[in-house]
């Protein structure tokens, strides 16, 4: 028996840096088996969900070409930090009991299954949580691209946009007290305001492609899972 939710097919973006912790590098194994509890709880809705994870807590492609460095070659290394964390959350999920399998725009048979939607699909089908690592393959391309691509490829219902606060405000809230927090936004609004929340060509793709974007804190033990059965506290982006 399955609870009414918001939304049944959902695409949860996560970022490579939550998985820090409190560390200044790498994965906490504990935060990471938190967040798999928060997926766990969701998955237990009967909801469908799949997942692109960022590498920020690994390696930036960008810290390459900042240093003059080759843009490409560096958003190849942080295409394989987004593989790192996949696997990590992965093996958080696998030991709650919860059928999970990572999917990589890079090819490496060893480790993992290369993406397609064919098969992305076939999985979620099955029943397991699907995580996309590798980005979208491209370098140039941001891991919130990522997600909006692999949203609508997934038919997602909704892009779930996991964040250091509680939604989308006008300023960062943790150094402008003053920043006014917003409840609902058009795409188009975010896009004309600057909100750095996602980049344009992320909310531009979520746009053309009717899919909501909820942002919310990663950091609110079972957050997701009230946000989907319609609590919880988050700032909704639509048409």
């Amino acid at each position: 028996m399955t609870t009414e939710v918001r939304y049944r097919r959902v695409l949860l973006k996560v970022s490579g840096e939550a998985l820090m912790g409190s560390q200044g590098f790498g994965i906490d194994v504990a935060v990471a088996d938190r967040i798999a509890a928060d997926i766990a709880e969701a998955r237990a809705l009967g909801v469908e969900i799949s997942i692109v994870i960022g590498g920020g807590n690994i390696f930036r492609g960008v810290a390459v070409a900042s240093k003059g460095g080759d843009r490409v070659t560096g958003d190849h290394m942080g295409m394989l930090g987004t593989v790192i964390n996949a696997l990590a959350l992965r093996t958080s999920l696998i030991k709650m009991g919860v059928e999970t399998i990572v999917l990589s725009a890079i090819a490496m048979p060893e480790i993992c299954e290369s993406f397609s939607q064919r098969t992305a699909l076939a999985h979620q089908a099955a029943g397991r949580v699907v995580i996309f690592a590798g980005g979208t393959g491209n370098p140039f391309f941001t891991t919130d691209s990522a997600g909006a691509l692999r949203a609508a490829e997934m038919g997602a219902t909704a892009l779930f946009k996991a964040t250091q606060v509680d939604g989308i405000y006008s300023a960062d809230p943790k150094h402008d007290p003053d920043a006014e927090r917003y409840d609902r936004l058009t795409h188009d609004a975010v896009l004309q305001k600057g909100l750095a929340v996602m980049d344009v060509a992320a909310v531009a793709l979520a746009r053309e492609n009717h899919i909501p974007i909820v942002v919310f804190s990663i950091h609110e033990k079972g957050e997701f899972a009230r946000i989907l059965s319609g609590g919880g506290r988050a700032t909704i982006v639509t048409d």
